[in-house]
């Protein structure tokens, strides 16, 4: 990984407000979490070299918003699809394209919620549930954080 790599990288970290960022690749791995005074970045061909970075501190996020419970009149527990991913969520393929679903849509185990995009790879989001999506918590083209409430979906039995 390049000096230049690793700048775009802080850079796409403090473009999206993350606090904590971290990537394995080509057996490269990155890790970079704000709010300390240094980031180590380590080469596996270089074991003992590690690099350092500064990044100015991040401002205290705002608190998530509490997990999603059904209500009475929703008649049962939902299930949560989360990102597995650090990235840019995205409802469609293209941006003039219908959305994969949308609420009220049912859905199947495996089929293709939205996409996340990642260091420009597209990454395919897919249910892991049969059933009905009740909501969607996040808006076209919004960055997502790893754990993030996407849908929520009403398992069907």
């Amino acid at each position: 990984m390049t000096l230049d790599e690793i700048k775009q990288l802080v850079e796409f970290i403090e473009g999206h407000d993350l606090d904590e960022f971290e990537l394995e690749q080509d057996g490269v791995k990155v890790r970079i979490k704000r709010g300390s005074n240094h980031h180590a970045v380590a080469a596996p061909h270089l074991p003992a070299a590690t690099a350092v970075l500064s990044a100015p501190p991040a401002a205290s996020p705002a608190a998530a918003p509490p997990a999603a419970a059904a209500s009475p009149d929703e008649g049962g527990e939902l299930a949560i699809v989360k990102s597995p991913i650090v990235g840019t969520f995205y409802r469609s393929a293209e941006p003039d394209a219908k959305a994969f679903v949308s609420v009220g849509d049912t859905v199947r185990k495996g089929q293709v919620l939205c996409i996340i995009e990642a260091m420009k790879l597209m990454n395919e989001i897919d249910s892991e549930y049969d059933g009905e999506v009740t909501s969607v918590y996040v808006e076209n083209g919004q960055a997502v954080q790893y754990g993030e409430r996407l849908f929520a979906i009403r398992p069907t039995a």
